[in-house]
């Protein structure tokens, strides 16, 4: 057992760094109704990351990342200029087909690449499990320097996730903040599909948040119940991939989902007693 919990170590910490920066984005994604952001991002992010392939740079090299991040950037900055409230197209549906037009050249780019399927089944699956505590204290760096700069905004990015409408009836520059949100969001993005995975990146990212949001509309609250839940679910997946074998990052995002489906049976067993007082109390003379 011990020396399970010295080699889940790194990863569980990497996972709670993730889960924590991730589980904050998630609050404001699910309130700007922008679900799929993340996903487009993430595999924005990781066609920057097969470009660098291709061109002869080794996964998790800083020219790797670099490639990702200004890939990353670039949709950031297509989400934040087509998010009006003029538009007769849902964003929803921009950023939809941006993830597809961006999976579907991934795929081309990396068929140029040596071992390229391989390379994109681990940026959709992640290898967490082989994290190294440098690279944790990296990664802790870069989303502790995040988390620091939208504390130090929090006025600004809650109110125009709260409120789209005042935020801009009050000049408050939507576009241009809602550009840095979603760049620091991309960086986040950029650092954690690199070893996270697409896929354990946006369960981190939704699933936490959907616990939150059904129980509390209090952004405090909510941040702890997000963590909450992503931290006892990268604990309960790393467990499960360690003791039978199975891949981290798909152990992880199916522990996510037993959360999220616990959640919704409580909720509908809670409601029930409740739902059967006000039938009796209507069928009252």
């Amino acid at each position: 057992m011990i020396g399970a919990l010295e080699f889940l170590a790194a990863p569980f910490a990497a996972c709670l760094v993730f889960a924590a920066i991730l589980g904050y984005f998630g609050l404001h994604v699910l309130r700007r109704e922008v679900i799929f952001v993340d996903l487009a991002l993430a595999q924005i992010a990781a066609l920057g990351a097969v470009v660098a392939l291709v061109f002869g740079h080794e996964p998790g090299s800083a020219a790797s990342f670099g490639y990702a991040l200004v890939s990353t950037a670039l949709g950031a900055a297509i989400f934040s200029f087509t998010r009006t409230p003029e538009s007769d197209v849902p964003q929803e549906a921009l950023i939809g087909i941006t993830y597809v037009v961006a999976s579907a050249a991934t795929i081309i780019v990396a068929d140029q690449a040596p071992e390229g399927a391989e390379h994109i089944k681990e940026l959709l699956a992640g290898s967490i499990v082989w994290v190294t505590w440098p690279t944790v204290v990296k990664n802790l760096a870069v989303c502790g320097a995040v988390g620091v700069f939208h504390y130090l905004f929090r006025r600004r990015f809650l109110a125009i996730s709260e409120n789209p409408e005042a935020s801009r009836a009050e000049g408050l520059g939507i576009k241009r903040w809602d550009f840095l949100f979603y760049l620091s969001f991309g960086v986040v993005i950029t650092a954690a599909v690199e070893i996270a995975g697409v896929l354990m990146v946006f369960a981190y990212l939704v699933a936490p948040a959907i616990v939150a949001l059904s129980s509390t509309r209090r952004w405090g609250a909510g941040l702890l119940i997000a963590w909450l839940v992503g931290g006892a679910a990268s604990a309960l997946g790393l467990l499960a991939s360690y003791r039978w074998d199975y891949p981290s990052g798909p152990a992880i995002v199916c522990a996510l989902g037993v959360f999220l489906l616990g959640t919704g049976l409580w909720r509908k067993i809670a409601r029930r007693p409740q739902a059967d007082s006000q039938a009796r109390t209507a069928e009252l003379p």
